[in-house]
């Protein structure tokens, strides 16, 4: 077996683990800087939203000498406006600029035919109105209200309010992030981060409500046992889950990946950037956001019932007793030979050691 293997089966048997559920207030200020820092990017410098938002004008050459660089100059000189040039499999060029009407066009078809040394009635024209682009971020609103809507609904029926609140807030955490890595790399917004925005949100949910089903069925009846508090059990469904959501976040990172930096730094392709930026951002933050994020908030959420509340007191009262007695809290019936029938976990944190049961390693009929 890899030692990623074994490493991840010792941590589903609760022999190792790490204390995510312990260290939480470090992950909410992590998470808190993220998203001011995101915020303050969007509300500072804005994001770059493309043709299809703003309106303008696309223009396609064909095959010309002309590099990147002058046909930029050229297009910026001619509309006034910042131009996007990318280079075309034929040797063209396509130029992209904004805020550009039906009258300015024909002037900068002309101009762009003079400095490219082309033919002008070889240059294709194509302008797009701001209302599409307007109706196209609305149907994206509207789309993200249902969907986040929807989520709600499903996990309070499936799971339990609190863990459907969880989810949203590390729904929105992981958008947050997306579009606060856009405003500061300055990529360009279009249809196609839209729609990556909207991908994301499905990964993001899916290790989500991995973490919560274990959580779920190891919490049955947690009340009937004496051992182990919401937040401990709560750490070890991270534990258990935390191989497979590494796994998952790694398999689809790396072709996005791919599309990212090869597909869009080497090939040029501008297309491919729109979308894989916002799922290699969106990717990463949904792994996060569901083992540092939303099942520490749900522990803290369960911590406040009154229920809870008595149970971590008698607890840590029973703890404190068999402390008092010199005795160890591990010589107790476990809390899944109790509800689950299954071994107990062995450490809440990396470094812990199941203790042996009471009478191990001792002589039959002696008493030391």
């Amino acid at each position: 077996m890899s030692r990623l293997g074994s490493l991840g089966a010792r941590l589903y048997r609760g022999e190792v683990g790490y204390d995510f559920i312990g260290k939480r207030k470090i992950w909410y200020g992590i998470s808190v800087l993220i998203t001011i820092t995101a915020v303050v990017a969007v509300a500072v410098g804005g994001l770059n939203m493309g043709i299809e938002f703003k309106g303008g004008a696309v223009f396609t050459t064909p095959s010309t000498s002309a590099t990147v660089a002058q046909a930029e100059e050229a297009a910026t000189t001619a509309s006034g406006h910042q131009a996007i040039v990318q280079k075309l499999g034929n040797g063209g060029l396509r130029i992209q600029i904004t805020e550009v009407d039906l009258a300015k066009s024909d002037a900068i078809k002309a101009e762009l035919s003079k400095d490219l040394k082309v033919p002008e009635e070889k240059i294709n024209a194509d302008l797009v109105g701001p209302s599409w682009g307007e109706q196209i971020a609305n149907k994206a609103w509207t789309g993200l209200g249902v969907f986040m809507i929807l989520v709600v609904i499903y996990l309070a029926i499936a799971f339990e309010w609190r863990m459907a609140i969880a989810a949203l807030v590390a729904l929105i955490h992981d958008i947050t992030i997306t579009v606060g890595i856009y405003a500061l790399v300055g990529f360009e917004v279009t249809p196609g981060t839209v729609i990556g925005l909207l991908t994301i949100l499905g990964y993001s949910l899916y290790d989500t409500v991995v973490v919560f089903d274990s959580l779920k069925e190891s919490t049955k009846g947690i009340t009937k046992q004496t051992r182990w508090t919401y937040s401990e059990i709560a750490n070890r469904s991270i534990n258990g889950t935390l191989v497979r959501s590494i796994n998952t976040t790694i398999v689809a990172l790396l072709p996005v990946a791919g599309l990212l930096f090869i597909g869009g730094g080497v090939l040029g392709a501008g297309m491919l950037n729109d979308i894989s930026l916002s799922l290699f951002v969106g990717l990463a933050a949904g792994a996060y956001s569901s083992i540092f994020i939303a099942t520490p908030l749900v522990a803290d959420l369960k911590e406040r019932e009154p229920q809870m509340k008595a149970l971590k007191k008698r607890i840590l009262a029973k703890r404190a007793s068999a402390a008092a007695k010199g005795e160890s809290a591990e010589d107790e019936q476990s809390y899944e030979d109790d509800v689950i029938g299954e071994p107990a976990p062995a450490a809440a944190v990396v470094g812990q050691r199941q203790q042996p049961p009471r009478g191990h390693g001792r002589t039959p009929g002696k008493r030391r």
